[in-house]
């Protein structure tokens, strides 16, 4: 059965409104993730100093942009987008953030909240069996394909999902190497920072 085309989805559903065509270069260090993982990275660390690109409908529109998806940029739509990204942080940091209420369990709630708003509906194609998203409001189009496209990350690949193993980064990847061993979001960012410090380190002892 295909899997479900985001792109194409949003699009027909952008013809109920004015889709936003943003021209502004996109800020983030890690970009072309899955979806569910690419909407997590729309926070990150800058010189120890966290960003969001969603703390408004300018910065939604570079994400929806990236992603392929043409619906219109708008508080509905960001306020949607942002209550998915929460669920996500929840069940994929879930098990790091125990001590601040953030467990799986309750992450995995909220995952399922936000599934509530669409649903798959079975086609039959030219081209054979499809599946069809059906929303019961657009807005929650993108949100609901970042948490959809999570649960096909939990079923193809779940020791795969991973997040950057330097302490002072939130970004998060799908490991797609050979041996499954990537650690780091980019080595020349993190994977060299992380040599650096080993290197002070040792330094400093000797």
């Amino acid at each position: 059965m295909e899997n479900v085309n985001r792109s194409s989805t949003l699009k027909r559903l952008a013809a109920e409104g004015s889709p936003t065509v943003s021209t502004a270069t996109d800020p983030r260090p890690l970009t072309g993730e899955p979806l569910s993982l690419d909407l997590l990275n729309t926070r990150w660390i800058s010189d120890g100093v966290p960003q969001d690109l969603l703390t408004d409908t300018g910065g939604l529109a570079v994400w929806l942009a990236a992603n392929g998806l043409g619906l219109p940029a708008d508080e509905t739509v960001l306020r949607h987008t942002l209550q998915a990204r929460d669920a996500l942080r929840a069940v994929v940091d879930g098990p790091a953030r125990e001590t601040a209420g953030g467990t799986r369990a309750a992450g995995a709630e909220r995952i399922d909240g936000v599934l509530a708003h669409g649903r798959i509906r079975l086609t039959l194609t030219p081209e054979g069996p499809g599946e069809r998203p059906e929303f019961e409001d657009p807005a929650w189009g993108p949100g609901w394909l970042a948490a959809r496209n999570y649960l096909e990350l939990l079923s193809t690949s779940p020791d795969r999902i991973r997040r950057c193993a330097h302490e002072s980064c939130v970004l998060h990847f799908l490991d797609t190497s050979r041996n499954g061993t990537r650690r780091w979001c980019s080595m020349a960012s993190c994977g060299n920072r992380a040599k650096a410090s080993r290197h002070y380190a040792r330094t400093k002892e000797g």
